[in-house]
């Protein structure tokens, strides 16, 4: 019993039931990691039109190819892109001092309803896997050669992610808003990263998720690598990974927030 007990959270992060409190929707948030639009660029921008959002929240963007009407958006940032329908206060791309980092994301702080919010765009390294790399077919030489490529792969990246880690946490700790961070983490649930970026902040989908929370489902296993957090004073209503379009690798994952006192 007592061991059930211990991974009830670690599950949650995965697969939930949980019955989230009715109330009335003030903030929908779109986080979609839109593959450059190689899937289809009208029908990602038809898609995202259509879902009426207040914030967008785009990763590997393709260095500006979406702008709608009604919405304003952040300068151009690489592969990161931010669009909102309501006053866009400040922006800034989280900029690393080392050359050989990548940029890990960009915050821009928004005025909704008269409050201000500080959105976080999370892109992290990626690790590059070819499928026939994680694909073993029992030849002992060959998957223990996979393993090791595997691994060699995975080490440098999770030293990035940790440096890039540590800018973000600063862009979320030094915030005098309430913050909603929010993209693609490459990481999944229980994982350094996650550990890390969630301290302080509410996972939405352990708050109003129902069923599973994998989004990217480029491979046969499903994972989860998307993923939005909030501030514990917003209150998360909903959380949907929108499974009904095949528009990139990844699933749109979709958050209500109220802003009512909790």
């Amino acid at each position: 019993m007592f061991a059930g007990l211990a991974f009830i959270n670690p599950v949650k992060r995965w697969v939930n039931y949980s019955s989230p409190e009715k109330r009335k929707s003030e903030i929908k948030v779109i986080s979609f990691n839109a593959k450059a639009g190689f899937w289809g660029r009208k029908n990602i921008a038809s898609y995202l039109v259509s879902q009426n959002a207040d914030v967008i929240i785009l990763q590997e963007d393709g260095a500006g190819l979406y702008e709608f009407k009604g919405y304003q958006k952040v300068k151009p940032s690489g592969i990161f892109a931010i669009l909102t329908k309501h006053k866009i206060i400040n922006e800034r791309i989280i900029q690393p001092q080392d050359e050989n980092l990548r940029v890990p994301g960009i915050l821009v702080d928004i005025e909704i309803n008269g409050k201000i919010y500080r959105f976080i765009d999370v892109y992290l390294n990626p690790f590059r896997f070819e499928k026939d790399m994680v694909r073993l077919n029992g030849n002992t030489d060959t998957d223990e050669q996979k393993i090791k490529d595997v691994v060699k792969r995975l080490i440098p990246t999770f030293k990035k992610h940790q440096d890039q880690v540590t800018l973000i946490r600063e862009a979320i700790d030094n915030s005098p808003y309430p913050v909603i961070l929010a993209g693609d983490f490459n990481s999944v649930p229980n994982s350094y990263e996650y550990y890390h970026l969630s301290d302080g902040l509410e996972d939405a989908f352990v708050e109003a998720g129902i069923g599973s929370a994998t989004s990217f489902h480029d491979y046969k296993f499903p994972i989860r690598i998307d993923y939005i957090f909030s501030s514990q004073s917003l209150k998360v209503i909903s959380y949907k990974v929108d499974r009904s379009v095949s528009i990139s690798d990844h699933y749109p994952v979709i958050v209500k927030f109220s802003t009512e006192n909790r």
